[in-house]
């Protein structure tokens, strides 16, 4: 299905910049007649040379034209097949990027002869046409997503090919286990040393605890791209919602001195150091007849069961309170900061007894904006930064995911066969099995449902 230059597909064409006002907008436009196309709407003021006569990565400054009427002035920058994006004939038109210029001059490409494209159709024609595989395909729209600098190296580097050679790596050695097995088993006759079931074992081992290290650098890698869900927590007026003003460097959430101004949830996306943090500014938690803030506070606790981190807020300068006490006792100590607010006042609660709660305790005194650097260290921390590898191979979605874990859940079961001494043939057979498996990730072995899932999720013109 891939590898293979598709003469057969029709001419598409979209507006591959944001839909707005900018200062340049550009209409892509790939396929057998996509020189052709363009010169029926592009004219070089040069009044010589036309699209068709050009080499491949040469550009002409001229104007686009419909029925004669002048549209706009504009730049073709060519490219010749299979040295383009998508393996393709492609002409890119940049024009002024008005609204109303650019539609214009993707509506005048159309009624040259041009279909609309679809959705990702562009880099599906580059996977389509083996420029690039399915994951790589997939880091496209990682790269324009990226939400900060880890996430865009992560996608940089998958769309660069560390997925890929780390699949075909794996490939490689287990076809060669695999083919190992099916000499000995299939030519008895021959002179061939017997199978070390040991030796296997180890094999397999190596290769499972590869796939291991993916899977499990894939919750770092979704909260880098995604963002962390962090939730501020603790009774009114210790300071939640100056703290979410300070780490979100705006007015968002009301700040006074009546205790429960804040009775609903108050979100904000923000990048504390280069991790993007979804902050949740939460209702003070205490007893209260009030209908409104009652049902704040459930809120509260209900945000806290979901949040990926904590922040625990405490007055410093008391001392901890009953109610203190069974907020604590209902956090999940692993995912909870406890955030010391107020130490400009005085520390006047017990540290001794707090310490028994959770050792990740940060000092701040949030009105002055001092602690904001230690909050963020420990926030790496518990995120794992420290310890990330954004180079290595890391997979970024759940479709990869499960592949991935389909192939180690095979692989183990072989190793328990070994063990168990189970035939070769059998063994074979799981081998090759976890083989198509792993191609899943680069789409060597995917069906057209999924692909056509895959990038029914880009945007028009990518």
């Amino acid at each position: 299905m891939r590898g293979v230059f598709y003469k057969n597909m029709n001419t598409i064409a979209a507006i591959s910049t944001a839909n707005g006002i900018g200062g340049i907008g550009v209409i892509r436009i790939s396929g057998k007649s996509a020189v052709e196309i363009a010169d029926k709407v592009f004219i070089p003021f040069d009044g010589v040379s036309r699209l068709s006569s050009l080499k491949g990565y040469t550009a002409k400054y001229g104007k686009v034209i419909k029925d004669g009427k002048f549209i706009d002035e504009a730049i073709a920058l060519v490219f010749k097949a299979p040295h383009s994006y998508t393996g393709e004939d492609v002409v890119e038109i940049s024009c002024h990027g008005g609204l109303y210029v650019t539609r214009q001059v993707l509506r005048t490409v159309l009624d040259a002869g041009a279909s609309l494209a679809n959705p990702g159709e562009f880099t599906k024609r580059a996977f389509l046409n083996g420029k690039i595989d399915l994951s790589q395909a997939e880091a496209v729209m990682d790269i324009i997503s990226a939400k900060s600098e880890h996430a865009n190296v992560i996608a940089f580097s998958q769309k660069e090919g560390s997925v890929s050679k780390k699949v075909r790596q794996l490939k490689d050695e287990l076809l060669d286990i695999s083919a190992g097995l099916s000499v000995w088993a299939d030519y008895p006759e021959e002179d061939i040393p017997q199978i070390n079931e040991k030796v296997l074992n180890t094999h397999l081992k190596k290769i499972n605890e590869e796939i291991f290290k993916m899977i499990e650098n894939y919750d770092l890698c979704a909260v880098l791209k995604e963002g962390v869900k962090t939730v501020i927590i603790g009774r009114p007026n210790v300071g939640k919602s100056t703290l979410m003003n300070l780490i979100s460097g705006t007015d968002k959430s009301i700040v006074t001195e009546i205790a429960g101004t804040t009775r609903d949830i108050v979100e904000e996306t923000v990048m504390i150091g280069d991790i993007p943090i979804l902050l949740v500014d939460t209702a003070g938690i205490r007893v209260t007849e009030d209908i409104v803030e009652k049902i704040g506070v459930e809120k509260a606790k209900n945000c806290m069961k979901s949040a990926d981190i904590v922040l625990a807020v405490f007055d410093a300068s008391k001392s901890l309170t009953d109610e203190d006490e069974d907020l604590l006792n209902s956090c999940d100590i692993g995912k909870t900061v406890i955030v010391l607010n107020k130490v400009d006042l005085g520390i006047r609660l017990n540290m001794e007894e707090l310490s028994t709660f959770s050792d990740r305790i940060v000092e701040m005194s949030v009105i002055n904006g001092e602690g904001i650097e230690s909050l963020r260290k420990v926030l790496e921390e518990i995120i794992g930064l420290s310890k990330f590898e954004p180079y290595q191979a890391s997979i970024s979605n759940e479709r990869q995911l499960l592949a991935l874990k389909k192939a180690k859940a095979i692989i183990e079961e072989a190793i328990n066969d070994v063990n168990r001494g189970i035939t070769l043939d059998a063994i074979t057979v799981l081998l090759e099995d976890a083989v198509k498996a792993i191609m899943e990730l680069t789409g060597e072995n995917t069906s057209e449902e999924v692909i056509n899932k895959v990038f029914s999720k880009f945007c028009v013109g990518k």
